[in-house]
């Protein structure tokens, strides 16, 4: 199996504190983030390797796995830290974040697809900073591909794979054939939520995290092949659709106070919280 996956990277959601805005609200100051690849989309990766391997045996590739980004240079830093967890090798996508937007990017991901021809394109339900959860659902669309969103599971089987879905009130079983686009959510890295064909029922990871890499894979992952295509000639005749008018910070929120009885709770609450 070839598994594509897309990674975006992220201002750490640690960091929410050092975001700052200008007067003029045109945009966002970047400068003192820290940035990470979208906590979703590592779930994704590790769900990647999880399917190309034998569980017992997690450092012998059954498959292949193919990270990619659309970013500048600095974002292969990102894509080196994908390859020392096990994936084979990376593609770039030179842009500016600021021209980019959901439709740009399903766009440009549907061309290197036609490029690679992997089974399965597996990403994040969405990512943590516009949490626009587009993508995955408009490269879909033009691939005419089938499609699973917000995977809590997933096994391996001969005509396709068998998710379950994360719905309201529980979870919904759906099949796809390949090839086909995944999208995941958190309980994918659980213990026994990924499944391949190599590895044998019963089995369970022992964490339920992403892998990390170990020093000696982070050295190995420097000599990987990491190959580097530019947007304006996967879409040349595309532009961000997408406009932002202003950038503002929420409002602050008021001190709390304290009541001497129930009585005055409820005054308040029916007086100033408005609650009916």
């Amino acid at each position: 199996m070839k598994i594509l996956v897309a990674l975006k990277r992220v201002a750490d959601p640690a960091n929410h504190n050092k975001v700052k805005i200008p007067a003029s609200g045109d945009r966002i100051d970047t400068a003192g983030l820290e940035w990470q690849i979208n906590p979703f989309d590592l779930y994704a990766l590790e769900t990647a390797l999880r399917l190309t391997e034998n569980g017992k045996n997690p450092k012998k590739r059954e498959g292949e796995v193919v990270v990619l980004t659309i970013g500048p240079k600095e974002t292969e830093t990102n894509l080196r830290s994908a390859l020392a967890t096990g994936a084979d090798r990376a593609i770039r996508i030179e842009a500016v974040d600021e021209e980019l937007d959901g439709r740009l990017v399903a766009h440009a991901l549907a061309k290197i697809v036609e490029e690679e021809k992997p089974d399965v394109v597996m990403m994040g339900k969405q990512v943590v900073d516009s949490e626009t959860n587009m993508v995955g659902q408009v490269l879909a669309e033009l691939l005419d591909w089938p499609m699973a969103t917000f995977a809590a599971t997933i096994q391996e089987q001969p005509d396709g794979l068998l998710v379950e879905r994360e719905v309201d009130g529980g979870v919904a079983k759906v099949k796809v054939t390949l090839p086909a686009v995944v999208t995941v959510d958190l309980r994918i890295v659980s213990p026994t939520s990924v499944r391949s064909k190599h590895t044998e029922a019963g089995f369970k990871y022992p964490y339920e995290e992403v892998r990390f890499a170990p020093l000696p894979a982070i050295m190995q992952a420097k000599k990987k092949p990491l190959a580097i295509k530019n947007l304006s000639e996967l879409t040349p005749d595309l532009k961000s659709t997408t406009r932002y008018v202003k950038y503002e910070a929420p409002p602050g929120r008021k001190a709390g106070i304290k009541v001497k009885d129930v009585q005055e709770l409820v005054q308040k609450l029916a007086t100033e919280a408005k609650v009916i």
